[in-house]
């Protein structure tokens, strides 16, 4: 039976309408923002990717590119123009006091959005910091985040009315949504996030995305888990869909299940089949294949960062730039 409802999960994806007059890209490349590292990862190089985010895309059959937080604005918006979607990924990182990441951040959603409100398609999904993002960009608020006892929580999420009829939820199997319901199989490593009184006193944000989901902190603090634009493939979950795929800590409470894995992979599959209705694509295939992630190795860092079975790091005087 459960082979069953994969195969009805597989099919509603494969069935998915496609934007008017478009046809599929079956080809789909998804660019992913690094951040700068710190600590004892800036020994490896000035900026990152988890592995866990390329491993997360390109299960669901894509290719990734590395959008570099530090590259000049032409570099990125011609980038852009040739990709597919963007992921916003989780981290740690102080937007004040980094203002080529900032500088980027917003580049990417203005681009986002101009090309969405042009007649285009072009999808951008945030996680855990890629969500408070999304909720600062669309809220013009870099201070809307309140304090949240989340960090290394597994718990089910609380759906909203919306969810069943959402653009991304509305694909999942019964059997998906069942597990997201009821199941601790998400996976939350935050400390801060956006509560719904945030939410409710911002119009901009508010107008903007629709809440699918909320979950309760230890303290009993409400906070937003999945968010999804009214009018535009714009998607966020705060917690960790690639990590009960891809990372392993032992430390860290993850559901490696079955139905974990269904039902977190699902969201790459939705997320990557929304991005086969963007027709971007390289000029020119040498730029193409040099723009690839394949051109860098990722290192082995449980040591380092056990949070993170391997990351990407750039800029280290190894890599190709």
């Amino acid at each position: 039976m459960r082979f069953n409802y994969m195969v009805m999960a597989l099919v509603c994806l494969m069935a998915t309408t496609m934007v008017a007059g478009t046809s599929l890209n079956l080809r789909p490349i998804i660019g992913i923002l690094s951040q700068p590292t710190n600590g004892e990862m800036a020994s490896f190089g000035d900026q990152y990717i988890a592995a866990s985010y390329v491993k997360w895309i390109e299960s669901a059959g894509a290719r990734v590119v590395p959008i570099f937080f530090d590259s000049d604005a032409a570099t990125v918006k011609s980038l852009l123009s040739q990709i597919n979607g963007v992921v916003f990924p989780g981290g740690g990182v102080d937007l004040a006091a980094q203002p080529a990441y900032t500088d980027t951040l917003k580049l990417i959603w203005q681009t986002v959005l101009a090309s969405n409100q042009n007649g285009g398609f072009f999808p951008l999904w945030g996680t855990c910091m890629g969500f408070q993002q999304l909720c600062m960009l669309a809220g013009d608020d870099f201070n809307i985040l309140t304090g949240f006892n989340s960090e290394n929580y597994t718990v089910p999420i609380n759906m909203t009315a919306a969810a069943s009829s959402s653009t991304l939820f509305s694909l999942a199997s019964p059997e998906i949504m069942s597990a997201l319901a009821n199941q601790p199989i998400t996976m939350n490593n935050h400390m801060y996030g956006v509560s719904p009184a945030a939410y409710q006193q911002n119009s901009d944000l508010n107008s903007f995305f629709e809440v699918l989901s909320t979950n309760v902190d230890r303290d009993g603090l409400t906070f937003l888990s999945t968010i999804e634009a009214k009018n535009y493939p714009i998607y966020g979950t705060q917690w960790h869909p690639e990590k009960p795929l891809f990372e392993w800590w032992d430390e860290e409470v993850m559901n490696h299940s079955y139905d974990s894995i269904l039902a977190n992979q699902y969201t790459a599959l939705f997320f990557v089949n929304q991005a086969r209705n963007n027709n971007n694509k390289f000029t020119y295939p040498a730029q193409e294949s040099t723009s690839l992630i394949y051109n860098f190795t990722p290192v082995y860092s449980f040591d380092i960062a056990p949070d993170f079975e391997q990351v990407y790091y750039f800029n280290n005087g190894t890599n190709p730039c």
